[in-house]
């Protein structure tokens, strides 16, 4: 992991004294709401439906035991013993007082962390594969591209006041598990020749105008990476719209200009940045990256894993949902779910917490991962560990076997929280993980991923979901409409609407419906809910959405 120098620790605590001054001057009445607006979004901190609510970046996702034990002790000292990890993987905190949020920044600090730039029209958390380092197919380790690109957007002059947000993610496997095609900038780590390199696209995003990015650039050298993306930035920045903040996001302006003329522009740019940079930022990333050495690999027998495996139906079924093959075939990637069926999809205990800061600091060479779905990952297990982990996992009620299952849900936090939401997501999502463990279908269905909105901002991902559900306000009454074909790895695809809403007591009927017409449909149990749906199109889903619809056109067929 990479380690703060003098710099970063007295820019973080200056920081931290700084807003402790202006959180001081609101609540002296010193500083109206409007004019603290600013300056709490620049430190991560939001005012929610019922509360503020305090992000905290954890950048690429990456997390050592002291900082998951501090997190825990915030949730215990300064909320309500538990925090919600987000899909550009952070955590947040929903009810923490304004008089204490300076000195929870402050314990942050003392274990490296801030909530810098998790809000605000600048560039926000870098995200990354959370297999990163780990994983068996990865080309290189895209962790010290995503903390080179964060040290370097860090209050950089330029890029405060963006017209938008802007959100990158950095993948170094050919298998995108880091979305990267719906982000503002995407870079996959690509080889040419034996040469290390990225594929660029731009111009992704959610929202109301949900896009896949385009390739901007085929192959960049890892030299090239930073005048490259302020290149991007600075096109942007000059172009992007500011008069409409609906118009606002980067994929807008390619919409409107063009990918090939974006090309030209940035091109350009980078014509102009490049010999601005003297190779300073090379030997960053040098350094950068000898902090992300792999770690000492142990070697021990497997043979408790393998017995076990054998032996123990439950363990086998949690093995083969919930462990990815690791670069070093003697260890396994190991997705702890936080998606318990009942359960607030993300959403972490101060106890749960502290168990995974410990087995990851016993079992797992010190090293935790926040995921995009919301899951907490274990890089670094070894096979023979994997008994014990799990027993302590299962002790914990974190043993969960459904990793990419329809019950491992991405849920944003709705109307239970938020301001902007027009409907419920979290109940949503625990009634349809309810209903499918009651069925017994969940390991029959395989992989299918559903990810709900309570609101036409997406934070749930809905449109990237093989299932979505969005959630919007008519006439006052919830009504959630489906989603069908979204698929966020290298194939990336937004999901198309299939048709009317429904109401909050018909929208978990509606998924069974749609679900057993999937089971009825399948060429088997190998062809997931996606490969089925693009075999087949939208029609055998539809009728069984509306069924009374697909009676009538058969009648006036006949």
């Amino acid at each position: 992991m990479y380690k703060y120098n003098d710099f970063d620790e007295a820019f973080v605590r200056e920081r931290v004294d700084q807003f402790r001054g202006q959180v001081q001057r609101r609540i002296d009445g010193a500083l109206t709401e409007d004019e603290f607006k600013p300056l709490r979004l620049m430190n991560g901190l939001y005012l929610q439906l019922h509360a503020y609510m305090l992000r905290i970046a954890i950048p690429y996702g990456t997390l050592n035991s002291g900082q998951m034990r501090q997190l825990a002790m915030i949730a215990d000292r300064w909320d309500r013993g538990y925090g919600h990890f987000t899909t550009r993987q952070n955590i947040q905190f929903n009810w923490p007082k304004l008089a204490d949020v300076p000195d929870i920044l402050s314990a942050l600090a003392d274990v490296e962390m801030h909530a810098h730039q998790t809000s605000g029209n600048t560039v926000r958390n870098v995200t990354a594969d959370h297999f990163a380092g780990a994983a068996a197919d990865e080309i290189e380790d895209p962790r010290p591209t995503a903390e080179l690109l964060r040290q370097w957007s860090t209050d950089h002059p330029e890029f405060q006041f963006l017209p938008r947000k802007f959100k990158i993610a950095v993948t170094g496997s050919p298998n995108d598990r880091a979305v990267t095609r719906a982000h503002d900038i995407g870079l996959r780590m690509v080889e040419r020749d034996g040469e290390p390199g990225y594929e660029v696209l731009v111009g992704g995003g959610l929202g109301r105008t949900p896009m896949i990015g385009q390739v901007v650039r085929e192959f960049l050298p890892k030299a090239d990476l930073l005048p490259y993306v302020e290149a991007i930035l600075s096109v942007y920045n000059w172009l992007g719209r500011r008069d409409n903040k609906y118009k606002a996001r980067i994929k807008i302006t390619v919409h409107e200009t063009g990918i090939d003329e974006i090309r030209r522009l940035v091109e350009e740019r980078f014509s102009e940045l490049r010999p601005e940079f003297s190779g300073v930022d090379q030997e960053l990333l040098a350094e950068i990256e000898q902090a992300f050495a792999p770690p000492q690999w142990k070697e021990a027998p497997t043979d408790a894993y393998a017995k076990l495996y054998d032996a123990d139906p439950v363990f086998r079924s949690w093995a083969d949902t919930n462990l990815t093959a690791h670069r070093n075939p003697d260890y396994a990637v190991v997705s702890v779910s936080l998606k318990k069926q009942g359960d607030t999809p993300g959403d972490a205990t101060s106890d749960q917490m502290r168990l995974l800061a410990d087995l990851a600091e016993r079992l797992g060479h010190d090293e935790l991962r926040i995921s995009h779905e919301q899951n907490v990952i274990l890089p670094h297990i070894h096979k023979g560990d994997l008994p014990e982990l799990h027993a302590a996992l299962s002790e914990a009620g974190l043993a969960t076997a459904n990793i990419g299952l329809i019950s491992d849900i991405i849920a944003c936090p709705g109307m239970d929280y938020c301001a902007l939401a027009t409907a419920r997501s979290i109940p949503i999502a625990q009634e349809i993980a309810t209903r499918f463990e009651e069925l017994k279908l969940e390991h029959d269905i395989g992989q299918l991923k559903i990810k709900i909105s309570g609101c036409i901002n997406a934070c749930g991902h809905h449109h990237m979901g093989h299932i979505g559900i969005l959630g919007l306000d008519r006439a006052g009454v919830e009504n959630y409409q489906i989603t069908l074909g979204g698929d966020g790895t290298e194939t990336a695809a937004v999901g198309q609407r299939a048709g009317p809403g429904f109401s909050a007591d018909e929208i978990v009927p509606a998924i069974e419906r749609l679900v057993h017409a999937y089971l009825e449909h399948r060429d088997g149990p190998e062809e997931t809910f996606l490969q089925a749906y693009r075999r087949l199109g939208q029609a055998p889903f539809k009728a069984a959405l509306y069924p009374e619809q697909a009676e009538k056109e058969a009648r006036n067929a006949a």
